[in-house]
């Protein structure tokens, strides 16, 4: 995708969605890290049912940690729950010990923690602190390989690329709009092409038809 594609896309992205964001629930950085670590393999719905019960009675590490064992019980209908709450005390304990309560804002403070790695870093450093991270998931992979704006082999090659073909002015809002597009419009299965305000930007040769 040549540099005025690139700059089109993301102009008709932020018209359609000028103020995009996660679709997880929070409040605090806290409350996202936590949420983010219980959603690896799992969907923001399935997330959010279950921090709408347990962020009301602990959304602080002191508070999860006063939970102990329990918290699992929360978050139990959430995919590999066991061995994410686990990572959650964890990470908790951590936040007390090491960084004052507060959830480290550098990206190799948040990756030492139990059950974060580098799209979960990116996620919190772009969502909670601003910062213009992109964090590569499934549906940014597909995106970015098809439509040919980031195309690469791995998700570390396909993160590198975006950060320097997108314009800086979309950088911060860049992962929202993409993740989004890639789970409503540019899906796996069937994307919808006919509906998507971008199509005559994308490089993928098997565009679906209206009647398909």
């Amino acid at each position: 995708m040549k540099p005025a594609a690139r700059q089109t896309m993301f102009e008709r992205l932020r018209a359609g969605n000028p103020n995009p964001t996660t679709e997880l629930e929070y409040s605090t950085p806290f409350e996202l890290l936590v949420a983010v670590i219980l959603s690896a393999q799992a969907t923001d719905r399935s997330v959010n049912i279950a921090t709408r019960k347990l962020f009301p009675v602990a959304n602080t590490p002191v508070a999860i940690l006063a939970l102990g064992d329990d918290l699992a019980g929360y978050v139990k209908s959430i995919g590999l729950y066991k061995g994410k709450a686990k990572n959650i005390l964890a990470t908790c304990r951590i936040i007390l010990e090491q960084h004052g309560s507060e959830v480290p804002r550098t990206r190799e403070a948040l990756e030492a923690l139990p059950g974060v790695g580098r799209k979960t870093a990116n996620v919190v450093l772009n969502t909670a602190f601003g910062e213009p991270t992109m964090a590569v998931d499934t549906h940014i992979f597909r995106v970015a390989n098809r439509t040919g704006l980031a195309p690469g082999k791995t998700v570390l090659a396909v993160e590198k690329k975006l950060l320097k073909n997108i314009p800086e002015e979309f950088l911060k809002d860049a992962h929202h709009w993409l993740i989004l597009h890639g789970r409503y419009v540019c899906k796996a299965r069937k994307p919808a092409c006919p509906a998507c305000g971008i199509a005559d930007l994308c490089a993928f040769r098997h565009k679906t038809r209206a009647d398909s």
